[in-house]
């Protein structure tokens, strides 16, 4: 898939990005609009398969893969490992990380919370 595509004549450029790989999740970015993502079991990228056992490089390894390489590092700048991810609350990742709000409410909604509800999950299986 190229990088960018030329919609016309003139100077309007579209990005198009492929769809990336995740360490636990696999992003489905069909629905790009609202920024959510589909999540889906796989291990790729050589981290642990659960949240809770990733180093701080591995979380912001993840979050650079996703797409928010600009917010990465300040979950690497916070000493923010897997355990930690998983504790997060929302108002931590909107003010404790100070992340603009549109990535940090994206990164919350769609990467924090699906991480912790699957972990949860898989704790109490």
């Amino acid at each position: 898939m190229k990088a960018a595509q030329s919609v016309s004549s003139s100077s309007l450029v579209a990005e198009v990005k492929e769809p990336c790989s995740l360490p636990m999740l696999s992003v489905d970015m069909e629905n790009k609009e609202n920024g959510s993502v589909g999540v889906k079991n796989s291990m790729e990228n050589g981290r642990p398969p659960d949240p809770a056992d990733w180093a701080v490089m591995d979380v912001v390894n993840y979050f650079r893969t996703a797409g928010f390489e600009e917010q990465a590092s300040a979950f690497q700048e916070q000493e923010i490992d897997g355990k930690s991810l998983l504790l997060m609350t929302r108002n931590d990742v909107l003010t404790g990380l100070q992340l603009k709000l549109g990535p940090a409410l994206k990164i919350y909604e769609y990467h924090v919370k699906p991480l912790q509800t699957k972990h949860l999950k898989n704790s109490s299986s």
